[in-house]
């Protein structure tokens, strides 16, 4: 398949990105900085540009078979409005010309999920120190839910850069069985590849935790 990929500088979107070269897809990796990729391949396009760009991304998004986005924030534990405006452009580009199928990256601990974390990261951290980061991708969540596409919003909890162990829980009324739940970006970056061809949590957030 062809499959585009935003935020894939980023720690877990060059996971996805090697994920998904591996299992034979092409790839076109959509970045501001081309040298944080440090991913070559004869099946990966790189495309540079800001997804504050409505005509980048649209551009971007002609011709794939699905869109991956792992978008963060500029600033950590900031409020960053230029991600929100650029899964807007994403889903505008769909709704016109396809692709139909939306992969997003989100965060265990937004909307109802919180309460599936647990004391401390559920009740203290999330609505304190990540409060920010929580608030952007609720707006963006609900722009998604909202947008008639064929979409999965995964929710991990806090990432590590340990190896793919495809031993984690996924569903919706999971709990974390400790205090600071860690899932390795490889084991996110393989399920959010399966969810491509899965509908089994079409048009749903899913939980995903060790």
């Amino acid at each position: 398949m062809r499959l585009l990929i935003f935020g894939a500088s980023g720690a877990t979107g060059r996971a996805l990105v090697s994920a998904a070269l591996a299992k034979g897809h092409m790839v076109t990796a959509f970045v501001r900085t081309p040298g944080k990729l440090a991913i070559s391949h004869e099946h990966l396009s790189v495309l540079v540009g800001d997804v504050a760009d409505r005509q980048a991304v649209e551009g971007a998004i002609a011709g794939h078979d699905a869109v991956l986005s792992c978008l963060g924030v500029g600033v950590p534990l900031r409020h960053d409005a230029t991600v929100i405006a650029g899964i807007g452009f994403m889903i505008e580009a769909m709704q016109r010309s396809g692709p139909a199928r939306l992969i997003y990256l989100s965060f265990l601990g937004v909307r109802d999920s919180r309460r599936q974390l647990g004391p401390l990261l559920g009740g203290i951290i999330v609505p304190l120190v990540l409060r920010h980061e929580v608030a952007d991708h609720e707006a963006k969540e609900g722009l998604i839910a909202q947008s008639g596409i064929d979409w999965t919003i995964v929710r991990p909890p806090r990432l590590g850069n340990g190896p793919a162990t495809g031993t984690f829980r996924h569903g919706d009324g999971i709990q974390a069985r400790s205090l600071l739940p860690t899932l390795s970006r490889a084991d996110v970056a393989a399920f959010m590849l399966d969810q491509v061809g899965d509908a089994t949590y079409s048009r749903k957030a899913v939980a995903l935790l060790p």
